[in-house]
């Protein structure tokens, strides 16, 4: 494994990497020997991240079969970092050199197969296989412990909870989640999210004003550890992503495990993996008239308290290892075949 993706706090792509990671040395630990970050010779080499230190160890050969995991694409930046013209076109260019160095790549979302098609890659190289979260860490928990984590943020138990989380920056939607907050003053609001990349967030001085002086009943917490987010979405009614973009976001998946019903803005990508498992709405009206619906018919919070259930059975750590432990497999066998592993 080559990578540097829990580098930088609140990203989901961290995430993504560590719960891989953790998988491998529990799950296949006795099928796989594995190293991190080491220049050794080796059969496969996993690329995390697109660094160019890893883009130019890509050509030794001590490096196998070369597989590419995408967890985004250039335009998928947009939104989220702000660079001069001339720079946003060099690193869009270099991130598909990246990929075409690869022989396999891994796509989080099959939307996006054709995409890279689109940039001149094979549709033979890539292969989709979903994120997944562990149930040791996202679950339900008790009433008991809901209520002390309610009790610690001084949060009635009574009181409807909203939770997000993710970056703060425009294509999370996070101007629509302030805006659902401010007509709904009864429902406490909750975004757990910081500025992963500093000042170079697209609209940094809007979100961070808006991060200082948004509504009364909204809270940002800024980036919180992974092991405190199984208590927000415990304690949340309803757990609402209004992202204008996505590739398979690690958050949706660690609502899903604990339980918890989800509202999405309606996106193509989201019909792919997970439809018939979450409540959508297309802009921030149909955003909040489902909010009011969740609010006025309590039937309908079990009813997708269960369904997200189900859709956390689809994506558990159980059903994924088999999946890596097949792909990795076929690499291996396909590498000697190609004679790219001595």
């Amino acid at each position: 494994m080559f990578s540097q993706a829990d580098s930088v706090k609140g990203q989901g792509v961290g995430s993504a990497y560590n719960e891989l990671v953790n998988l491998m040395r529990t799950k296949l630990v006795d099928e796989f020997y594995m190293t991190i970050n080491k220049y050794g010779s080796t059969d496969l080499t996993h690329y995390h991240t697109i660094n160019p230190t890893y883009f130019a160890n890509s050509f030794s050969p001590a490096r196998g079969r070369k597989i590419g995991y995408v967890h985004f694409l250039p335009n998928t930046l947009q939104g989220s970092i702000k660079l001069p013209g001339f720079a946003q076109d060099a690193f869009a260019d270099y991130v598909i050199k990246f990929y075409r160095r690869m022989d396999q790549i891994v796509v989080v979302n099959p939307i996006f197969i054709d995409k890279l098609v689109e940039y001149g890659i094979s549709r033979e190289k890539v292969k989709y296989i979903p994120n997944f979260v562990s149930k040791k860490e996202f679950y339900p928990q008790s009433l008991a412990q809901k209520n002390a984590f309610r009790n610690e943020l001084g949060i009635p138990h009574d009181k409807f909870v909203v939770f997000g989380d993710g970056q703060v920056q425009e294509r999370k939607g996070v101007d629509d989640f302030a805006k659902l907050a401010e007509a709904n003053p009864d429902v406490q609001f909750i975004w757990a999210g910081g500025f992963s990349f500093g000042k170079i967030t697209d609209g940094y001085d809007h979100y961070k004003e808006l991060v200082d002086h948004g509504p009364a009943n909204l809270t940002f917490t800024g980036i919180i550890d992974r092991e405190k987010l199984v208590n927000y979405l415990n304690i949340a009614d309803l757990f609402l992503l209004p992202s204008f973009d996505e590739l398979f976001p690690m958050s949706v998946l660690e609502a899903f495990s604990c339980g918890t019903p989800v509202l999405l803005r309606d996106l193509d990508l989201y019909k792919a993996i997970i439809d018939g498992y979450y409540m959508h709405g297309d802009d921030f009206e149909e955003l909040n008239a489902q909010l009011h619906q969740i609010i006025a018919d309590p039937s309908l919070l079990t009813k997708y308290r269960e369904l997200s259930l189900q859709a956390s059975e689809q994506y558990s750590e159980d059903h994924l290892a088999d999946i890596w432990n097949e792909f990795y497999h076929e690499q291996y066998d396909l590498g000697r075949k190609l004679g790219q592993i001595r």
